[in-house]
């Protein structure tokens, strides 16, 4: 088995024992169970559970592009609507459990720099994600001119990172959001509506 190959395996053994674990209860011997690596094996990669855990999301970091890059659309109105709905959407191939373990490893990033630098990763991903579709946006006329992409993507992402953790927190559905959203993008961005509005 060649060492990618093998990473392989480790990432997707830690997701199945976060899955069934949780992160606070998670053990090395737990992945081990969930592998066919041995516990000892576990540590000859990794020194310890925070640094499987680290690479762990990296390898969720690269999954998530993946998602993200896939996304095709016919103008920068239709890329930004697909890029809120990708975020919201939950794979439907994630195990139950998965995101409150996600969730538990997000808590402990004030704490664990390790954690933190992986995580705000995502965050300015889709900072740069939202901002590059706004600007496409704003050259070819679609939103108005007097947006400012990058406070307005901070703020996108901020919203559905909320809509994320309420969902996962109190159960609360991000259809809500997602409607919200959509009416702010159409109402205060694109330059027609707001043409349509002062004139």
């Amino acid at each position: 088995m060649s060492d990618g190959d093998a990473a392989e395996e480790i990432m997707c053994a830690t997701h199945r024992a976060l899955c069934a674990h949780g992160y606070a209860d998670l053990t090395m011997q737990d992945i081990a169970d969930e592998s066919t690596k041995s516990k000892a094996a576990l540590h000859y990669h990794y020194d310890s559970k925070h640094d499987l855990l680290c690479a762990f999301l990296e390898f969720l970091y690269d999954r998530f592009v993946e998602r993200t890059a896939d996304i095709e659309a016919a103008d920068p109105h239709a890329e930004l609507l697909a890029l809120v709905d990708v975020v919201l959407q939950k794979p439907e191939s994630e195990p139950e459990g998965f995101e409150t373990a996600v969730l538990e490893i997000r808590a402990q990033a004030p704490y664990e720099p390790g954690f933190r630098e992986r995580l705000s990763r995502f965050e300015e991903y889709l900072v740069a994600e939202f901002t590059e579709v706004l600007e496409a946006g704003i050259e070819d006329g679609t939103f108005a001119a007097d947006v400012e992409p990058a406070d307005t993507a901070r703020f996108l992402v901020t919203v559905l990172t909320g809509a994320s953790t309420e969902r996962v927190t109190v159960g609360r559905s991000v259809e809500c959001t997602q409607r919200m959203l959509r009416s702010y993008i159409e109402r205060h961005l694109l330059a027609e509506q707001r043409e349509g509005i002062e004139a």
